[in-house]
């Protein structure tokens, strides 16, 4: 088969050879994939489109597509872009992916056809110029991208960019992207996994202008170990003290935030607008000053928080005995409380 045919027309010929009952090069990718070999093998563009053809033709749902199942490479992610077309849920992480992939996959996300629901492109050297690609088909009026929830009649996207640059984080302007994302009329984005970047305050403060937006969605942000200060609690304390703020899960677990940076959260807490039912800061400094401001806040009638994690933070005995009294409170909602005995 010549390697310039393209994979639509390629998979048009494997028709026709179906018909005609010659299915001897199928046959050796089911083997492949039977013996679970396939991820170690060197396949040529005829057995490439093959695989399409096999994984297009398959009777079984197409819940979850993960590319290590065949290879966790750049060339079988491109080669199988018909195929992630087709699936809901899929799982790019660890796949050596650059910002090359990105562009296919905003095509993809971005087109009529797409069925793609859940993204995880965790671990793979993006770059910034990668995030500013996908978020182009994020911003697509046709983009699906939704997270799979059973039994949840809404089911919000998940987008996880966790470890995405391997020279340290993002520069600003790939925020920018991102905030403008979220506050795009059509974004349907929800979950937004930022773990384990370095976004520094100024990032935090960038995507806090599309959290503020009437029209963001966003449900759950988690910026676990992104090398925040304090300065980020008062971006988010605006943002969850926001009229339009649909937040209701923040994990800022690892990040120097300190007694001022709660203090600085407690305030958005505290606000009629905050629906905020999850807050994790675990290791994030905060002494029984932090316990303090976060002990007032819950005593407001109007606050929602049902899970709060401490752990791995210096309560005291005082800061301890303020929370327990929370969570043994009728008139407070607090369920869950982490990190003290």
């Amino acid at each position: 088969m010549n390697p310039d045919v393209s994979v639509e027309r390629s998979i048009n010929l494997f028709h026709c050879l179906n018909e005609l009952k010659d299915v001897s090069l199928m046959e050796e990718i089911q083997q492949s994939l039977r013996s679970g070999h396939l991820s170690r093998d060197r396949l040529s563009p005829a057995q490439w489109s093959a695989l399409v053809f096999i994984l297009l033709s398959s009777e079984e749902h197409l819940d979850m597509f993960d590319l290590k199942k065949y290879s966790a490479s750049e060339e079988a992610l491109l080669r199988l872009l018909p195929v992630v077309k087709a699936f809901k849920k899929v799982v790019l992480s660890d796949c050596n992916l650059s910002e090359r992939s990105c562009g296919a996959l905003s095509s993809v996300l971005s087109s009529q056809s797409s069925s793609v629901t859940e993204l995880d492109l965790s671990n793979n050297n993006l770059q910034d110029s990668g995030v500013e690609s996908l978020s182009a088909g994020l911003e697509s009026p046709h983009c699906k991208l939704e997270a799979l929830r059973s039994g949840v009649a809404y089911m919000p996207l998940l987008l996880a960019l966790r470890s995405l640059a391997n020279d340290g984080g993002f520069c600003l302007r790939c925020f920018n992207s991102l905030s403008s994302v979220l506050s795009s009329q059509s974004s349907s984005v929800t979950e937004l996994d930022l773990t384990n970047n370095n976004l520094q305050d100024s990032g935090v403060e960038s995507l806090s202008a599309g959290l503020e937006s009437p029209h963001c969605k966003l449900e759950a942000l988690r910026l676990s170990n992104c090398n925040l200060s304090e300065r980020s609690c008062g971006a988010l304390s605006s943002v969850l003290s926001s009229q339009s703020s649909s937040v209701t899960e923040l994990d800022l677990t690892n990040n120097n935030l300190q007694d001022s940076g709660v203090e600085s959260l407690s305030a958005g807490l505290e606000s009629p607008h905050c629906k905020l039912e999850a807050l994790r800061l675990s290791g994030c400094l905060v002494t029984e000053e932090g316990c303090a401001s976060l002990a007032s806040a819950l005593s407001f009638k109007t606050s929602n928080l049902r899970e709060l994690d401490l752990s791995y933070n210096h309560p005291g005995d005082s800061g301890e005995k303020m929370l327990r009294a929370k969570v043994e409170d009728p008139d407070c909602r607090l369920e869950t409380l982490s990190g003290t005995v």
